[in-house]
């Protein structure tokens, strides 16, 4: 039995429902889904992308566990780069193909209104990049913070230190990820001609001699890109100029440091790493760690940068 306005508002109600269902239903098969976020699906390992903005190449880094400090069997190793340590990059990120060069750093000083720094001179004052006219070499004679700056005028950051000698080994657990020679430019071989010498002996017995006749040879950094990649496709992780990271030093970080990669302590001293031109093999190793203060400046100084946000 229906009573005379309740049936009507029964029917009302019933007719509302209905119609909710219905349009839930279009809703949902015409509505189409969120894009995903772009950091979502995470690249290839190895997956090149160019950043239009600066003119540089980045390789996607993945994510990983390894051993961070001294190598087994390296002889070399002082102090500072013990004791070896299982570190897990929690993250995969975005690495500079090369080092910074000086075209794209050029980009950077013009659209920030900023100064180049001073052109590269070596102690003996020959100029190693005059009026930087050479692009493709790395820029040099930056400070930290002239580093950062660039980085994050660039969308990214400068790498940790444990991204850095990560991206360095890409796997590789020895010393240095190829024969010096292949993969990297130190004292060596970085002038006109290839000296077969013990330069980490000669160099202590006498330096003069020994600077002179390196400085004759011609030694000098030298355009990016040009020695075998390591196993991530990575360009002078060893070897040509120096590179500032992100952190700074301290002298007992190491015996304890986190498991992971996710803290950075903030120390005065600053640190570069890789080695460069104009040291003997035995400063041109993976683990190998230079501390200086941020603001130094000097001709074998440079950086690439890094982080888990592409810029485009």
């Amino acid at each position: 039995m229906c009573i005379k306005g309740r049936c009507l508002l029964v029917a009302l109600t019933l007719a509302l429902s209905y119609c909710r269902c219905v349009y839930a239903q279009l809703d949902k098969e015409v509505t189409p889904k969120p894009a995903e976020s772009p950091g979502a699906v995470k690249p290839a390992p190895g997956t090149v992308k160019a950043n239009a903005k600066v003119g540089l190449k980045y390789v996607w880094i993945p994510p990983g566990t390894f051993m961070m400090g001294c190598s087994p069997g390296d002889n070399e190793c002082r102090n500072a780069e013990l004791p070896a340590h299982e570190v897990t990059i929690t993250r995969g990120f975005w690495m500079g193909q090369t080092e910074v060069t000086v075209g794209a750093y050029k980009r950077f000083a013009g659209a920030a209104g900023r100064q180049m720094p001073p052109e590269p001179v070596l102690p003996s004052g020959r100029p190693l990049n005059p009026r930087w006219g050479d692009e493709a070499m790395p820029i040099v004679d930056v400070t930290w913070d002239d580093a950062q700056a660039y980085c994050g005028w660039a969308g990214g950051r400068l790498p940790t230190e444990a991204e850095y000698e990560y991206a360095a080994r890409a796997g590789s657990t020895g010393p240095r990820y190829g024969d010096l020679d292949e993969i990297a430019w130190y004292v060596e071989n970085s002038g006109r001609e290839h000296i077969d010498i013990d330069s980490a002996r000669i160099s202590k017995e006498d330096p003069a001699n020994f600077w002179k006749r390196m400085e004759e040879n011609g030694m000098s950094m030298h355009d990016v890109g040009q020695k075998r990649p390591n196993g991530f496709g990575l360009y002078d992780m060893l070897g040509n100029v120096w590179e500032w990271v992100g952190e700074g030093y301290g002298q007992n970080y190491y015996p304890s440091s986190p498991s992971e990669d996710l803290s950075r302590p903030a120390f005065q001293a600053r640190v570069l790493r890789g080695g460069s031109f104009e040291l003997p093999p035995g400063g041109v190793r993976v683990s190998n760690r230079l501390r200086v203060s941020p603001g130094l400046r000097t001709f074998a100084f440079g950086f690439r940068c890094g982080g888990e946000v592409f810029a485009p």
